[in-house]
């Protein structure tokens, strides 16, 4: 008898519950009283439980009939959503989205446009990796649909790649003002990089000597920016920061800029930029995602926060080998 218990019996069950009678419910169903009544009557047949307590003027659920409508309630909406879901499949609907992305992208946009996907797409599964590095190889092997990719001056695209510009990262060369590379001022001959310890957050085996922002043969990888800064801020070596987080430190002198000979006066710029497959394009959630970053472009810089100490996983695996065919060694940054 259970097995006949229908989704038609548990959505009179839940409008004869919410509504407080079977006549309200009926209007709501548009259904006669006598048609809901006869429904809500077989199901408590089917199930061998008085769910309500007809003796008053209006029907009034039973201590059972309480403790299953929460669970009618969940049948009834785990329906609705795998109704909802397979509408959007067949529409090309992605049932799940995959994202890399850079660990320069600023936290407070990212997390926004994660909580504006997820009440847009709730069928769509969202799963996003915050790399160091290694951020364009699982678009090009098909992990990831999207790679939110840091690009400047050194970076080549791959020609399978599309890449669409979402927001500008302005960056900062920084040092403790207890350091010993703050003795020459502003502005350091590039000769005396190569005696101090260089923090880099990229892969030592793509950072060579030469490459952006590589400077010295001593390299210490540290593979988030909540470590790298406070390595920083202990005078550990010097490095390049996103400048939207190290403003506060370096307005109380907690660090202080450094740059070589030919630094361009405002620092580097690194375009963050979306990358995907040209012949995979996202479907309708991931190119919405996309086009959600691009708003975060217009908000403040003090908004822009980091990403925190901790490295942020969120997808299923981590798979770590540098593409040394791309002339991105520079991604040490």
């Amino acid at each position: 008898m259970l097995d006949g218990v229908s989704l038609d019996q548990l959505r009179t069950f839940i409008a004869a519950a919410d509504e407080g009678s079977f006549s309200a419910a009926g209007r709501r169903l548009r259904r006669a009283q006598s048609v809901v009544s006869q429904v809500l009557a077989n199901l408590e047949g089917q199930l061998g439980v008085k769910l309500f307590d007809r003796s008053a003027r209006f029907p009034v659920l039973t201590n059972q009939g309480r403790a299953l409508l929460a669970n009618a309630r969940a049948v009834a909406g785990d329906v609705d959503l795998f109704k909802a879901r397979a509408k959007g499949f067949a529409g090309g609907l992605e049932p799940e989205l995959s994202v890399a992305v850079d660990v320069m992208f600023p936290l407070a946009p990212f997390t926004t446009a994660v909580a504006a996907f997820q009440k847009e797409f709730p069928a769509t599964l969202l799963k996003f990796d915050i790399e160091s590095s290694a951020v364009v190889e699982p678009v090009l092997d098909g992990r990831c649909t999207i790679g939110v990719w840091g690009m400047g001056p050194w970076s080549v695209v791959p020609p399978q790649l599309t890449h669409e510009r979402l927001l500008t990262v302005r960056t900062s060369m920084v040092a403790s003002p207890q350091h010993p590379l703050t003795r020459y001022g502003a502005t350091v001959p590039t000769s005396v990089f190569a005696d101090h310890i260089q923090l880099v957050h990229a892969d030592l085996a793509n950072c060579s000597r030469g490459a952006f922002g590589v400077l010295s043969p001593r390299l210490w990888r540290l593979s988030h920016l909540g470590a790298k800064l406070a390595f920083l801020r202990a005078g550990l070596g010097f490095g390049i920061m996103p400048l939207y987080l190290v403003e506060a430190d370096l307005a109380s002198g907690a660090l202080v800029q450094i740059a070589t000979e030919d630094a361009p006066p405002g620092g580097y710029m690194i375009t963050m930029s979306a990358a995907y497959r040209t012949g995979s394009p996202p479907g309708p959630a991931g190119r919405w995602f996309i086009e959600r970053l691009k708003q975060e472009d217009v908000q403040p810089p003090q908004s822009k926060a980091s990403w925190p100490a901790a490295t942020i996983i969120a997808s299923s695996a981590r798979r770590r080998s540098p593409i040394r065919s791309l002339a991105s060694r520079g991604q040490s940054r």
